[in-house]
């Protein structure tokens, strides 16, 4: 069976990463707030969020889905360094599998 991307994927999946692009984006103030050293809360929150950017400009192909939870899991193990992202986190996956899976649903009953 072939993963085909839908348009409704694609539109809810980038929606997930750009909002998520914000959050992750938001830690760094956060991270260095709470004592991170500051390049690393700059280089993985600036590079999460590049990240999530350029993965949702590639949801066209289905490797961007696979790259993208990928991503999920990098954004919970942020939790390390802001312990509300590990909660934060498992919200982006569960809206991500969410993405997928309603648009996945939607569609086959609309094209059907």
């Amino acid at each position: 069976m072939v993963f085909q991307v839908t348009p409704g994927m694609r539109r809810l999946g980038a929606s997930v990463l750009g909002m998520e692009a914000i959050v992750v984006a938001l830690t760094i103030p956060v991270a260095l707030r709470s004592g991170a050293e500051p390049s690393v809360a700059v280089a993985v929150g600036a590079g999460l969020a590049v990240l999530c950017v350029l993965v949702a400009a590639l949801l066209k192909r289905p490797v961007a889905f696979i790259v993208g939870t990928i991503l999920q899991v990098l954004v919970i193990a942020t939790g390390f360094l802001v312990p509300t992202m590990f909660f934060l986190g498992v919200i982006f996956l569960a809206l991500w599998i969410t993405a997928i899976f309603v648009a996945r649903r939607v569609e086959g009953v609309t094209f059907r």
